[in-house]
């Protein structure tokens, strides 16, 4: 019997071929499903029918829908309409959300918090005020035709540790902000290593195994970052960025990850880095003596310094990540398929809403079947 199907599938797609068409929907459909049965590790356990990284009906997406429009392009005479888009929230930093608060402060009462938030030194109060003013301060950076400069408004971003993790949490919970700090190094840390394993070796590549593998206090070259970089560097050679187009053309996985994390050494000034700034997206300054020993960490915003509350590579991460979504700020082209994973992988927010490259797909797939193997 299934012998027979295969014939049939086989006779379907060589018409296809013949009469220069591209098989339907519900063919590539078959050829997925039966992708994630016969190998059910490659299943995505994160979306509904677990092979939409082979193809998606709904967005014409996937590898199959890919590789029959490369193999059909040649074959085609002019360019067949493509399938519309499915109306799919996109999700992400940029995507609106609720923010209705007990205790939040509107009007004069608002006005009169900004501007003691602007004098006080004390901590507690300035957490406490910054509580308060978190919905005015979200619709502010939401609002497309504001012109507020939110570090202006609220100068303490500049000075006090802990504020975007603050607003963060109120704009989810307690559950999805502690998410990358508990699940990374137990869970995905040594999943991103064996599948870094199997790329082609480069001596980058090489050097960043070396120090994600190595166990914390061990001796390292000043020129590799610790295991926790290291680690987050290497799902950026698994998750490399996208041919850009002719007006963004695609960048390796080295250059991505300068868009990261870039290493300033503590005895130079950081008022002249902040004057050669060339990105225009946040990333992380790491600040010390040699890669291996850092001392402090930085989110660099629009050519301001936001120190980083944590002292460690992957809390400092965690950081920037969160600040895309406090400052509602889109991710870095180069790094969208790396930001995406882990908004809905690790930090499980906008699953089934985010738009996701089948690559993005595909990697959750192998990782998480790699998880429930070992546990």
């Amino acid at each position: 019997m299934r012998s027979l199907t295969r014939d049939k599938e086989k006779r379907t797609h060589l018409h296809c071929l013949q009469s220069r068409q591209l098989p339907t929907k519900a063919i590539r459909e078959q050829y997925a499903l039966g992708i994630v049965m016969l190998f059910p590790s490659l299943r995505d356990p994160y979306s509904k029918k677990g092979y939409e990284h082979f193809y998606d009906a709904a967005s014409n997406t996937g590898y199959i829908a890919w590789r029959m429009k490369t193999v059909h392009r040649k074959i085609r005479r002019g360019s067949l309409p493509l399938d519309s888009p499915h109306d799919v929230s996109p999700g992400g930093p940029k995507c609106k959300r609720a923010t209705n608060f007990e205790g939040q402060l509107d009007g004069d009462a608002c006005r009169e918090a900004i501007s003691l938030l602007s004098h006080t030194t004390e901590k507690s109060l300035i957490f406490q005020k910054m509580r308060e003013t978190f919905q005015h301060r979200q619709k502010l950076v939401k609002d497309p035709g504001s012109s507020v400069d939110i570090l202006f408004t609220f100068p303490r971003f500049l000075d006090t540790k802990g504020l975007v993790d603050q607003d963060f949490t109120l704009l989810f919970d307690t559950e999805t902000s502690s998410r990358l700090l508990q699940k990374w190094d137990t869970f995905f840390r040594p999943n991103v290593i064996r599948e870094a394993k199997q790329l082609t070796s480069t001596a980058e590549l090489s050097q960043l195994l070396l120090s994600a593998e190595c166990p914390k206090g061990s001796d390292l070259h000043e020129t590799i970052y610790d295991h926790e970089m290291a680690s987050l560097l290497l799902l950026i050679h698994l998750l490399p960025p996208s041919p850009g187009g002719l007006k963004s053309p695609k960048i390796s996985a080295c250059d991505a990850a300068e868009r990261l994390v870039i290493f300033h050494k503590s005895c130079c000034s950081l008022e002249e880095h902040l004057n050669n700034i060339q990105h225009q997206h946040p990333y992380l300054l790491a600040v010390g003596r040699q890669k291996s020993k850092i001392e402090g960490f930085y989110i660099i915003l629009d050519k301001h310094l936001i120190p980083c509350q944590a002292n460690r590579s992957l809390g400092a991460f965690d950081e920037l990540f969160k600040a895309h979504f406090v400052f509602n700020l889109s991710y870095d082209s180069a790094l969208l398929n790396f930001y995406t994973f882990l908004q809905t992988t690790v930090y499980n927010i906008d699953v089934g809403q985010m738009k996701e490259s089948p690559r993005v797909r595909d990697l959750r797939a192998r990782l998480l079947n790699q998880t429930v193997t070992l546990t």
